[in-house]
């Protein structure tokens, strides 16, 4: 045992007072049991405690920062820039009836703009329950913006982004970001054109998602689907005064202007990073250091994706209950902490990460991600 033992590097070994400690607790028989294990078994099991320890002891800081703060910080400032954005839309439909081109195009960006803060940060934030404290309200701004703005089945979006992909994040055929790829596209298509056609697809997407789902789930969801879509496409001809053909290409252009970081947003932060097997993978907070990515900050796509979908992605996948802005306030409690544990703690550009895709595209996306010597580490 005490040969084996050796070969163990000295930061991952439990001390000699603490197995003591251990065993002088559980008695003489527990002992023996101790002596007589597999070497490899013991490891496991003390790295297993460790690392438990430590999501434990970041658990502790994080919750104590959100005790700390008021209202306003842990959901006052995302629902206040929430209900901005549609304060302004009113000013985007009026503007989008001008014979003027600049006043025209100042339209169509405010309804770009508010298109994306809606669907992708509000989305994301009613997707984990964060605007609201209530159960029911919760489901209710998942409904809203999820299906009514976000043309996307709620349930579907909550299961295939909560239930698996923080459930399983990087863990091969659960929750590896799959859905992103389209192995038949060349490079230059699918980082520079397909994802134009987002707005097009998430509702036929949305349609086949439905399998399995209740009638009235269904009809719910094509009900809210075709709410806001038609809702959007009667305003811009009455209030607009928009030619039908003109609405709907409007329609198309605001839906689709941030598309492409959206898609490229989704891809940079988890493919191309360590992988796991789905029948031995990693500790919650061994897991979530190595799989997930920040990007850093960015004026713009901090406001319409938020930021825990940029430059706060770490903490969110390790704290995915919290908002955006307290993703942002912890952000320096576990960056800290991760790198004094000496855990990693990844961050990219994401001029970087788009050379990174371009270059090694056959690599990352149309190829399946190798398994790396993470995967099997407990």
């Amino acid at each position: 045992m005490s040969t084996s033992m050796q070969n163990i590097p000295e930061k991952r070994r439990v001390t000699g007072s603490l197995r003591e400690s251990q065993m002088s607790q559980d008695g003489e028989g527990h002992r023996g049991s101790i002596l007589d294990a597999d070497p490899t078994q013991v490891f496991e099991k003390q790295v297993d405690a460790e690392q438990e320890t430590l999501m434990m002891e970041l658990t502790r800081l994080v919750q104590k920062s959100l005790r700390e703060s008021s209202w306003w910080e842990r959901r006052g400032i995302d629902c206040t820039i929430l209900t901005a954005v549609f304060i302004t839309l009113p000013a985007g439909f009026l503007l989008l009836g001008s014979s003027q081109p600049l006043y025209f195009l100042l339209g169509l960006l405010i309804m770009g703009v508010a298109h994306a803060v809606i669907t992708v940060k509000g989305a994301h934030m009613a997707s984990h329950g964060a605007l609201s404290e209530s159960p029911t309200w919760a489901k209710f701004w998942a409904v809203f913006f999820i299906e009514v703005c976000g043309s996307f089945s709620a349930r579907a979006g909550v299961q295939a982004h909560v239930k698996m992909h923080h459930a399983y994040t990087n863990v091969i055929g659960l929750g590896d970001s799959s859905t992103w790829k389209i192995p038949f596209l060349p490079r230059s298509v699918y980082l520079f054109i397909a994802p134009l056609a987002v707005p097009v697809i998430t509702p036929v997407v949305a349609m086949g998602q439905m399998k399995g789902q209740s009638p009235s789930q269904i009809v719910r969801t094509v009900l809210c689907v075709c709410l806001g879509f038609f809702s959007q496409y009667y305003l811009l001809r009455c209030v607009s005064g928009l030619s039908c053909g003109s609405a709907l290409l409007v329609m198309l252009l605001c839906r689709a202007m941030f598309s492409l970081p959206y898609i490229h947003v989704n891809i940079f932060q988890h493919i191309g990073l360590p992988m796991f097997s789905s029948t031995c993978r990693p500790k919650r907070i061994y897991q979530m250091t190595h799989g997930v990515l920040n990007l850093p900050r960015n004026p713009l796509l901090d406001w319409t994706f938020g930021h825990s979908l940029i430059n706060c992605h770490v903490e969110h996948h390790l704290f995915p209950y919290l908002s955006d802005n307290m993703c942002l306030k912890v952000k320096p409690i576990v960056s800290q902490y991760l790198k004094d544990k000496q855990l990693p703690y990844q961050e990219d550009g994401y001029l970087s990460r788009l050379s990174l895709f371009f270059h090694k595209y056959q690599e990352l996306m149309v190829f399946a991600p190798p398994i790396t010597e993470l995967v099997g580490v407990q």
